[in-house]
């Protein structure tokens, strides 16, 4: 299992003060829209959702509420990503992407990857400091082992905090990477993202996120 990443260890092709952490007054701003977004959502949303869900969640099946997978996150450092539990609860189950009508998906739980209220609980990553409202998807660090010495730039997409949400996620790279094509696709946009930041994309971004939302994305399964 990969279990530590270091981003220089690669040489990167774009380096890191062409990426994101250049634009220092940018990543403040970003900081204090993402705990302003993080602490509203957790004291208007959070504190009753959690209990609903963890409520429906435990009448379905035995297990914890949380999912709590271990991520690569910025720079490569790894780090404990939360989501509500969708799946049925298997102590020594072994890293395997979620694919359609995966019998492992309970029913509350499929409507909660619909919807991606699964991912709610990341507003507590962001709180931490784990991640950001807006910026690259963090891969469980098994799934980066699969890619990280191979395609091209893939450790470049980690130059900046993994988001709750993306502009992959809203351009509808998503959902399994079974075939080369996807990721790479995927990787496309994490760059153009990290490349172009700004505010203002971040805003526009999680407006995308929310009528996605509401439509319920087929690629969310």
């Amino acid at each position: 299992m990969l279990t530590s990443i270091n981003v220089k260890t690669y040489q990167p092709e774009v380096e890191h003060d062409m990426l994101f952490i250049e634009k220092k007054h940018i990543s403040v701003y970003k900081r204090l829209f993402d705990l302003s977004l993080a602490s509203l959502m957790t004291i208007a949303i959070l504190i009753w959702l959690i209990p609903l869900v963890g409520f429906l969640i435990k009448l379905e099946s035995r297990g914890p509420i949380l999912f709590i997978q271990l991520r690569t996150g910025r720079n490569g450092r790894p780090f404990f990503c939360f989501k509500f539990r969708t799946m049925t609860h298997d102590r020594n189950a072994v890293f395997k992407q979620a694919i359609k009508d995966d019998d492992r998906v309970t029913r509350i739980g499929r409507f909660l990857r619909k919807t991606n209220i699964d991912e709610m609980p990341q507003f507590l990553n962001v709180l931490l400091g784990n991640m950001s409202i807006v910026g690259p998807r963090p891969h469980a660090v098994e799934h980066d082992a699969d890619y990280w010495g191979v395609l091209e730039g893939y450790q470049n997409r980690y130059a900046a905090l993994p988001g709750i949400t993306g502009l992959a996620q809203v351009r509808g790279s998503r959902g399994i990477t079974d075939k080369f094509v996807k990721i790479h696709h995927r990787l496309q946009y994490d760059l153009f993202y990290i490349r172009k930041h700004t505010l203002l994309l971040d805003i526009k971004i999680c407006w995308w996120t929310v009528t996605e939302m509401l439509k319920g994305d087929k690629n969310a399964w």
